[in-house]
């Protein structure tokens, strides 16, 4: 006799088995690429992690001195560069190339936003909201700005930020243009890949 599964357990394997397939046939589609585009997905996200960690370093800076940080320039600037970096290339992996590939990202739109949004959040906000303890820490150490009473703490911080944000508003606006347009390159290779192959016929055979 053979071997039969449930109804039930034919209805879960399909989709599973159709997605796997899709996976394979884009992976091996995305081989076939030509370098520059197939380097757009490979790499893209480390472009948009490069961007992050310019911005962690530039809100770095910022902070440094409204709180007139000198020391420890180093020990603040490698987390503010490195953990952005890979916060962005994670997120925008599993957010935009793992759904992409597995055909569970197919609308135009939601790519579009979704580029924008890990761009923007991870690569702008972000690295301004880590900047906030780092320095309020090498502050605190070195004494080199007047921390304010308990009751106070918010206020001070909202005072300290917004000069921040204003400064960081431009870098906030190109990290989500660049998000959008990395995700709408990403897509139109995703689309391309999704094409048939073109089936190359012989002159000889359309001779006879």
């Amino acid at each position: 006799m053979e071997d039969s599964l449930p109804p039930n357990d034919k209805k879960n394997s399909e989709p599973s088995i159709a997605k796997d397939d899709l996976i394979g046939m884009l992976m091996k589609r995305m081989e076939q690429l030509p370098e520059g585009e197939r380097n757009i997905i490979t790499y893209g996200s480390v472009y948009l992690g490069i961007n992050s960690a310019f911005a962690g370093l530039i809100a770095n800076s910022f902070f440094r001195r409204i709180l007139n940080i000198s020391q420890a320039r180093f020990a603040s600037s490698l987390p503010m560069a490195v953990l952005p970096l890979l916060s962005t290339v994670a997120l925008y992996n599993a957010a935009m190339i793992k759904p992409m590939i597995s055909g569970d990202l197919d609308c135009p739109t939601c790519v579009l936003v979704r580029g924008g949004l890990v761009a923007s959040l991870a690569g702008g906000l972000y690295p301004i909201a880590l900047a906030v303890p780092i320095n309020a820490g090498l502050a605190v150490r070195y004494n080199t700005a007047p921390m304010p009473e308990k009751g106070n703490i918010l206020q001070f911080w909202l005072k300290v930020c917004q000069p921040v944000l204003k400064k960081m508003s431009f870098v906030l606006i190109l990290q989500a243009i660049f998000g959008v347009y990395l995700s709408s390159r990403q897509y139109g290779i995703y689309l391309k890949m999704l094409e048939p192959p073109a089936t190359h016929t012989d002159p000889e055979e359309l001779s006879q």
